[in-house]
């Protein structure tokens, strides 16, 4: 049986679903104090950070146990790991989030190809529809990207996750689509797959580095598995 089975539409969470904090930013950024500048470095960091962030139970809008998980997983220098760890909390801007992972816009095209309903809600500063456009990842409407249904920013709708209520504006997009039958996929096990839970939603924990073995959760490890 394949995941699709499971579910008769998708949303997604953007930060580290869809887009990463750029890393031809902040691997120069961070290589001032001995990290690996590669890409893939900083795609792996940013799932240590959000590992560690869940691992502590971290507030949504406490980044410290991240920051230092961050730096240290692209081997930042252990001297020079607090400084680091807050130039990266001065760097990593709403609109740095703007990275798209490769595979989850394949993935993407391949879910639209089977007329999979699809959908963002996502912690935001306003900008992430935007990003999303301008990234080529997905959009409402015709664009360079993936048509889905709508996207939804906290800022804009004026709740944020951790409060389920942050899915309403979005599930009237999804008509005759009972929420249990809607997965939402996100990066973090105290913030994503807790808030799906309590909306009626199927969560699905994006875990591509087998960072949280164990979780009562659907785990994958990239979006081309749904």
């Amino acid at each position: 049986m394949s995941l699709l089975d499971e579910f008769d539409a998708v949303l997604f969470d953007a930060g580290g679903v869809l887009v990463l904090p750029d890393p031809t930013v902040l691997g120069p950024l961070l290589a001032t104090y001995g990290g690996d500048p590669t890409v893939a470095a900083h795609r792996r960091a940013h799932y240590a950070g959000m590992a560690a962030k869940s691992h502590t139970d971290a507030h949504e809008h406490d980044w410290n146990a991240y920051n230092v998980a961050y730096v240290r997983s692209v081997g930042v220098d252990d001297d020079l790991v607090e400084h680091a760890a807050e130039v990266l909390d001065h760097t990593r801007t709403p609109h740095l989030w703007r990275w798209p992972i490769p595979e989850s816009r394949t993935a993407l095209g391949g879910l639209v190809d089977r007329r999979v309903a699809m959908g963002v809600v996502s912690n935001a500063s306003g900008q992430i529809a935007k990003v999303l456009g301008l990234a080529g990842v997905c959009q409402v409407g015709p664009g360079t990207g993936v048509p889905v249904r709508v996207v939804i920013d906290s800022h804009l709708v004026g709740v944020a996750k951790p409060d389920p209520a942050i899915f309403e504006p979005a599930l009237r997009h999804f008509d005759g689509i009972d929420r249990s039958r809607i997965a939402y996929v996100g990066d973090s096990v105290v913030t994503d797959v807790a808030v799906a839970h309590a909306a009626g939603l199927q969560p699905v924990l994006l875990d591509p580095y087998d960072d949280h073995e164990g979780a009562d959760v659907v785990r994958i490890t990239s979006l081309l598995a749904l």
